[in-house]
């Protein structure tokens, strides 16, 4: 008897010895071995191999926006669903909407189109379409693979396909080579079809980590000079500016969090107010009716994925830590040299809770000033055409 239970019985996984995966990995991903095998050393995992490319004759094209030079967990995955489905006559090329600073061999591509004029800053959807038809143009990809999320790509997918009459298939769930599966009918079934022309991937569909590797080839884009051309029919007015303690943990980029080491509740809050951050807390400081509910981090409350995350006075338990797994950077302060949360911190400062927030809200406030100093001089400095430069 089969002692995995399956979380939902209509949606289909692969069940293996691993536990449950989404995605079967195609047989020709590694010449010679099993799917999913790595060569190994006595020492533990040697070199992935270079996934095997013979007379090349089709392209499946992944699209995705980067941030600050880097592909986030759900653009990962559709890299590597399109590095999945492709077999050894196709290749597969990866345009990155922004800058790319991540190795695009280990993303499971063969060649990269990097445009860093096109970075997520502002709302701008034609220079990205426009860049995505020109990639369609120059490479006649027969799958384009994105991430469907809410922060611009699927946006950009659904343009395409509706300006370009190609088949689509959206929230798509489970992929493999021969078709893709998403919910119908307010999820009461599962549909199946052929893999259409564009497919905007849901998130964690398809494991990002992959047995082997891509070419990562960088090329140029033919006519990207001329992208930024056009005026923009949209005209993005910003973001409306508010209290960083209201904005939910799940879409806080900058988060610090409380933990039962943390005594002055009100110096923890002020800390948050001139960092500019969000307030996270651990179940035990919720517990004790420091914080509220929502605050709470971890696998029974929140989980986030800050670009900065500042755990003061946690001790990191598993179920917080479950709750931390995706943030890019984690800094812990604690007394605690051995906690569980110093081997997942990036950094790690042994010390006093307490002591390390008021000393790190004087410091903040300190630079603020002298920026806002250097900020005032430079406004008082003027350029005269016929007198040179007078204060």
């Amino acid at each position: 008897m089969n002692p995995i239970k399956r979380i939902d019985p209509r949606r289909p996984f692969t069940i293996t010895a691993a536990g449950l995966r989404r995605i079967a990995l195609g047989v020709e991903a590694v010449a010679g071995a099993a799917a999913g095998d790595v060569p190994k050393t006595a020492h533990g995992p040697g070199v992935k191999p270079r996934r095997p490319l013979v007379a090349v004759e089709r392209v499946v094209l992944a699209v995705a926006y980067s941030d600050r030079g880097s592909l986030d967990e759900h653009a990962r995955q559709a890299v590597a669903a399109a590095a999945l489905i492709a077999d050894s006559r196709t290749e597969v090329a990866l345009l990155v909407l922004g800058e790319l600073k991540d190795d695009a061999a280990a993303l499971g591509a063969d060649k990269v189109i990097e445009l860093p004029a096109l970075e997520r800053r502002a709302f701008a959807p034609e220079p990205a379409l426009r860049a995505l038809e020109a990639c369609v143009a120059s490479m006649a990809p027969v799958h384009i693979v994105m991430p469907d999320s809410v922060s611009g790509d699927g946006d950009v997918g659904r343009r395409y396909a509706a300006q370009a009459g190609a088949s689509i298939a959206t929230h798509v769930l489970e992929i493999d080579a021969a078709h893709v599966g998403v919910y119908a009918n307010a999820k009461q079934s599962f549909a199946t079809r052929r893999l259409p022309e564009v497919i905007l991937l849901a998130p964690n569909a398809v494991d990002p980590k992959l047995p082997f590797v891509g070419a990562g080839e960088r090329v140029r884009l033919i006519g990207e000079e001329t992208i930024r051309a056009e005026s923009p029919a949209y005209r993005d007015l910003g973001i409306e500016e508010i209290d960083a303690a209201q904005v939910a943990l799940e879409e806080a980029d900058f988060i610090v969090s409380a933990g039962n080491g943390v005594s002055d509740v009100a110096a923890f809050e002020t800390l948050a107010g001139v960092l500019g951050a969000a307030i996270g807390a651990s179940r035990v400081a919720v517990d004790n009716g420091s914080f509220t509910r929502d605050k709470q981090v971890g696998a029974t409350g929140k989980t986030v994925d800050a670009s900065v995350y500042i755990a003061l006075g946690i001790s990191g338990a598993v179920q917080h830590l479950q709750g931390i797994k995706d943030c890019r950077h984690v800094i812990a302060v604690n007394l605690d040299g051995s906690a569980p949360i110093v081997k997942r911190a990036n950094l790690t400062v042994i010390g006093d809770a307490q002591t390390t927030i008021a000393a790190l809200t004087d410091e903040v406030r300190r630079a603020r000033a002298a920026h806002a100093a250097s900020s005032s001089a430079s406004e008082a400095v003027t350029v005269s055409p016929n007198e040179g430069v007078a204060a």
